[in-house]
């Protein structure tokens, strides 16, 4: 487990309080028909790993097909913050690109996990 960090949106309307569950080099995209297109590499976190500080009333849920993951975003600006994982939903993903005080290319590049292949699908 990592320290606390920041995560924000674009627009400064949300603000997470997030504890990485795993070190920030362990960050991975997703191939699955949502992820891909939003390209953002995740870092897992514990469902109480992940706080809102600020604009909980300015999240977005999406959520499509078995209704298990759910992501959230900021209504204003559309930036994804996190979601409770299909693969885990004892388990969030946080949009690793949210995290403040990193270099997001110092990180790449970044591994891919299977999500078109979903255990679940199976």
């Amino acid at each position: 487990m990592t320290s606390p960090m920041k995560a924000t949106c674009h627009c400064g309307a949300v603000e997470l309080n997030v504890t990485p569950s795993e070190p920030l080099d362990r960050a991975l995209r997703c191939d699955c028909s949502y992820c891909r297109r939003r390209n953002v590499p995740t870092i897992s976190a514990s469902l109480d790993g992940v706080e809102v500080i600020k604009g909980a009333d300015q999240l977005r849920l999406y959520s499509w097909g078995t209704h298990t993951a759910k992501h959230y975003f900021c209504q204003t600006c559309g930036v994804y913050m996190y979601h409770q994982r299909r693969i885990d939903p004892n388990q969030y993903g946080v949009n690793f690109y949210a995290l403040e005080g990193i270099e997001p290319k110092d990180f790449e590049p970044r591994p891919w996990v299977d999500g078109v292949n979903h255990p679940s699908d199976a």
